[in-house]
């Protein structure tokens, strides 16, 4: 694994290839009150880019342009939050998007644990460390501990979908989770407006 840590920005000219994973750290899990402060991105193979916002500002008009590039999908693990949170703090929209937690619970119906680390342990058969989750991520120098967290969170995601791929495709469910992919901006747009508890389909 390689870190490359950037400043406000992804650098000019970067290719991340037409599937990037994404992943994000915030002070917390409210978008209204908790700002981005990294995001963690990969091609999948084995490089990790991370940028860490400057709060003030958030210009990164590099950053911005990948995240609404339609020829791009962008690769998560529970996107909604991710979304969410991004459309808050950068103003911008991402789409096309998948999400293996989505593609996990369309496949792996015979559990009901679709965290990160599960799924990446029962699929790839490797073991994710989860000790800095809770961290300060708003803090101006980042340890060598939590760029390395941050960036597992990434590294994994392209063989994951290449797995969750062939399942749905074996369930025929690939329909399915495209819808589900398609409604997680606006679900997201939802959960800024207010409807982030409710589930606007039910009775």
């Amino acid at each position: 694994m390689k870190l490359h840590l950037h400043k406000g920005d992804l650098p000019s000219g970067l290719d991340l290839g037409d599937i990037v994973a994404i992943d994000t750290e915030t002070l917390g899990l409210k978008p209204h009150r908790d700002p981005l402060c990294l995001a963690q991105l990969s091609r999948g193979d084995g490089d990790v880019h991370l940028v860490q916002f400057d709060r003030k500002t958030y210009d990164c008009p590099n950053m911005k342009a990948l995240l609404a590039n339609p020829g791009v999908t962008k690769l998560f693990h529970y996107a909604r939050f991710d979304i969410a949170v991004m459309k808050r703090y950068l103003g911008i929209t991402t789409r096309p998007v998948y999400c293996t937690k989505i593609a996990s619970k369309l496949t792996r119906t015979y559990t009901d644990k679709h965290g990160l680390k599960d799924l990446v342990r029962e699929l790839l058969d490797v073991d994710l460390s989860k000790q800095q989750q809770s961290s300060d991520w708003g803090a101006g120098k980042l340890s060598d501990a939590q760029l390395a967290y941050a960036a597992s969170d990434v590294l994994h995601l392209h063989r994951l979908k290449q797995q969750l791929d062939m399942m749905l495709a074996r369930e025929g469910r690939e329909a399915f989770a495209k819808a589900c992919f398609d409604f997680i901006p606006v679900r997201a747009e939802l959960d800024l407006a207010g409807w982030a508890e409710e589930d606007v389909l039910s009775h």
